[in-house]
């Protein structure tokens, strides 16, 4: 791999981040993308699968299954929003919190193993920078 050529780059550095953080959620039955869905569906009031879906930029269809499966380990839970019978809106289960708070700590440790090879300064520079590239710009 060329280390002039950015995308296979940051292919890579994407790929190795998510294996070392699916490595470290396994054993909470959740993968980097469910975890993802989780904190979505995680504040204090239910969510609707729309908007999850818009934020983490899926399509509707791609978001069902990833809701389908949560239920199916119990860890959130669909209900008709009461306000638009048309809509689902969904929460964490108590089991879900719990996991939710464990997977989150199993990937803040498996991202922190990952940067290790990282000074300080040099991790908040690289946050910084991503954060530069991926923020909406005008034109």
């Amino acid at each position: 791999m060329s280390a002039d050529h950015l995308v296979p780059l940051l292919k890579h550095t994407l790929a190795g981040l998510s294996s070392a953080i699916d490595t470290a959620l396994a054993p909470h039955g959740i993968d980097g993308r469910e975890l993802a869905v989780l904190r979505t569906f995680a504040g204090s009031s239910p969510r609707s699968q729309q908007d999850a879906a818009r934020d983490l930029q899926v399509d509707r269809t791609t978001m069902v299954a990833l809701v389908d499966a949560l239920e199916a380990k119990d860890l959130v839970e669909r209900q008709r929003d009461p306000h638009d019978r048309r809509r689902n809106v969904v929460e964490l289960t108590a089991t879900g919190r719990r996991t939710l708070h464990a997977a989150e700590t199993a990937a803040r440790r498996a991202e922190a193993r990952f940067l290790a090879p990282l000074d300080d300064a040099a991790v908040a520079q690289l946050r910084t920078t991503l954060q530069a590239l991926t923020t909406p710009r005008d034109g």
